[in-house]
């Protein structure tokens, strides 16, 4: 099951892609739990999963973990079909519980009540591509998984 899960070619598209994804989401996560970019930090966010969402402890910790740990393992490649598929059930469940009432568009212009689902549909869709081709050229699945094909 491993080996299927670091299986991966030297796709560069998959690695542009990989990187790409990575660096739109880390500063989500950096906000949530590093309290950067204007965030609330760790505490601020877990109070308002838990409180105000009432979204329970543990899938506000896997939130924590898909928009911060996900694209750190992402930009490196480590575990990227795992990375991926976390990114896109949080983007999943933020997409329909939060942002699907306020319409298709980013809010660019201010005018709207809160952000479209725009943003969020793309990054599933890169995710989704990740999880079916892997983390592509230049990342650690590669590497590992070279090495358990030469029996190492």
């Amino acid at each position: 099951m491993f080996r299927n899960i670091i299986r991966t070619s030297d796709d560069k598209v998959l690695t542009l892609l990989r990187l790409v994804l990575a660096v739109v989401v880390f500063p989500h996560g950096a906000q949530k739990v590093l309290g950067w970019f204007g965030g609330f930090g760790f505490s601020g966010t877990y109070g308002f999963l838990t409180q105000q969402m009432h979204i329970p402890a543990a899938l506000a910790i896997l939130v924590f973990a898909a928009e911060f740990l996900a694209p750190i393992g992402l930009f490196f490649g480590f575990l990227g079909r795992v990375a991926a598929f976390g990114i896109a059930v949080d983007f999943a469940v933020a997409l329909f519980m939060v942002h699907l009432p306020n319409g298709f568009f980013m809010n660019w212009s201010g005018q709207q009540k809160g952000e479209g689902i725009e943003f969020f549909f793309l990054a599933i869709g890169i995710a989704i591509a990740i999880m079916i081709g892997g983390s592509g050229a230049w990342s650690v699945d590669g590497v590992l998984a070279r090495k358990k094909n030469n029996g190492s």
